[in-house]
Order: structure tokens, then sequence, then C-alpha cells
């Protein structure tokens, strides 16, 4: 019920009585003044007046439901969504989640995490309110070699919502990394359960450097965060609901696929290409020019004697970023 006067509220822009709220919402006025106390509670500024009603004047500073709700013009991605105080990993939650039965296009955010995941087993740390680590729910009639898509388009949706509510020009570092210059914002990892050919789901977690402007020494040279670049603080749920509503644009739009005009966007943003880079293969490292990325969100790779790698997982150094 709070996020329905939250809703009638934000709509209306002005007082809206207490009668008016519950016979909207079928419920009694002590319901509803319960309700706004506890939003109260939760950092949402409430003006109240005598034969006027109730006023919202502004949403909670911190990441809260009802606040990015809002803001959302999803169908279904983030319709439900929980956002939590401290989790160890978002992505193990959500994972727990979906294995008893969670609906696609669950959410789950975390104001803190403590253990969270990076690729390649690293840890990714978000401090209370200064980091947002964000887990997505899908369902995608897809087999397990398809699923390789989910990355890149969540990848270009990043940079989309980034330049757009940010005036940003943020970048794709291939595979999972967004960049902005030569510093790491934004880490993507995509985890799915399969039976055989066929996703039973696919979980993705973005963890987004929003308020630091201190890291760890052994990353303060590669990391980098929206207020350190803007200057600003931004208002994270009008933020997240970009975000989400650039992830249901791009990942819908193109069918769960990196295909013909998704690719081509996604060259356009993507860093990695027409740099020298380094890759492994076996005890081997390669080096060569990376000049375009596959529909399976592959890395293609020119070697010195003229012929293409392919490269599809690994570890991948690029020269002049990190």
């Amino acid at each position: 019920m709070q996020g329905k006067i939250v809703q009638l509220l934000y709509n209306a822009q002005d007082y809206v009585s207490g009668q008016q709220m519950s016979e909207s919402l079928g419920v009694s006025r002590q319901a509803v003044n319960k309700a706004v106390k506890s939003l109260r509670d939760k950092g949402f500024k409430i003006k109240s007046v005598t034969r006027k009603g109730y006023k919202l004047e502004s949403f909670p500073k911190y990441l809260c439901e009802e606040a990015i709700n809002c803001y959302l013009s999803t169908k279904f991605i983030g319709r439900n969504i929980k956002v939590l105080e401290s989790v160890g990993s978002t992505n193990d939650y959500l994972r727990k989640l979906a294995d008893d039965g969670a609906e696609a296009g669950t959410v789950v955010l975390a104001r803190e995490q403590t253990s969270g995941k990076g690729r390649l087993g690293r840890e990714w740390l978000s401090s209370k309110d200064n980091g947002i680590a964000l887990s997505l729910l899908l369902r995608p009639e897809l087999s397990p070699r398809e699923v390789s898509s989910i990355t890149p388009l969540t990848g270009l949706a990043m940079c989309r919502a980034i330049n757009d509510f940010c005036m940003l020009d943020s970048r794709i570092k291939w595979p999972n990394d967004i960049i902005v210059g030569k510093k790491k914002l934004v880490g993507i990892l995509t985890e799915m359960s399969a039976e055989f050919d066929m996703v039973d789901y696919t979980v993705t977690g973005i963890g987004i450097n929003v308020g630091q402007t201190v890291f760890p020494s052994e990353i303060s040279h590669k990391a980098t965060s929206i207020l350190l670049e803007t200057g600003r603080h931004i208002d994270q749920n009008k933020f997240i609901a970009a975000v989400l509503n650039y992830l249901e644009q791009e990942l819908i739009i193109n069918h769960y696929s990196l295909g013909g005009q998704a690719v081509a966007d996604y060259q356009k943003l993507c860093a990695t290409i027409g740099r020298q880079v380094t890759f492994s293969r076996g005890k081997r490292n390669i080096c060569g020019m990376a000049v375009s990325v596959n529909n399976s969100g592959e890395l293609d790779v020119m070697l010195s004697n003229g012929t293409i790698a392919t490269v599809n997982s690994g570890e991948v150094t690029v020269q002049g970023i990190y």
C-alpha cells in the first residue's frame, strides 16, 4: 500500500486528502495515516495540512522501491523490485529467489554489498550508499550458448543510461566493464542456471561506482565514480529507473540477441576496438589488434600474420586502458 500512496501523491503533484486516498485504495483513513507515517520514517518528506490532505515534497536520498517505481516506464523489468539495506551478494540473493520461482524481471538492489562477485572470482564491494549493486533475473527461451548476448546488451544499456542521465562519455571495455576515460565505472557479471539445452534463468549483476571519492590503493589507478566524473551527487532512484528502462529496451527490442543494429551500436561504444590487446591461449600470451565484436559477443582480434582469432572468454588486457 505504501507504494500506491507514493504513486498517488507523485502523480497528483499537489495535496490529496486522506479521504480520497482511503476511497481510492479501499482502506480506512487510519490505514492511510499509518502508511504515511511509515513512509516518513523511511525518509519521504510528506507535508500534511488540515482540510487539504497530504503532499509529497521529496523522496529519500537513498535507494527505495517506491521512489524507483515512480520513474519506471518498463513493462516487466523492475516491476517486482526489492531494495536491501545490506547483503553479501545481490546475485546470490536473487538466485535463491529464482530457485523459489521468482518471476522474470525481478530486480534486487542493495545499498551495501559485502561479498559481491566480479569476473574470474574477483571481489566487488559496494560501500553503503556510495556504490549500487543491482541484479536482474531473466527467464529467456535461449540455449546456454545464446546467453552470451545478455552481457553485451546489458553493457549497451548501461552506456546509454549513463551517457543520457549523467551526461558522460562512457564506453564499453570488452567484455563486461563500462569505463569513463581509462577508468572503470561499472562491472557486469551474468550467471545462469540451465538444464540440457535450455536455460532456466539468468541473473545479471551490475556493480556501479556512484559516490566514491577514494578507492583501495590496488585499484585507485583504474577506478572512478559518477561523483568523481561529474562533480555532483545524482538522484540514485531516478538513475536506477533510467537503467532499468534502458535494459528493457535493449534486451526486449533485440530479443536477447546481439543482432544487426545492436552489434553496430555496441561497436560504436566499444573502447576495445582499434586497440592492441593481449589474451591467453593455453600457456601463451597472444597480442593483436581488436577489430570487431561478432553476433555472439565474441572479440575478433587480428594477429600479426593477418589471421583473425576469436576470443570468447578469459582475461584480456587492452593497451592504454588496463
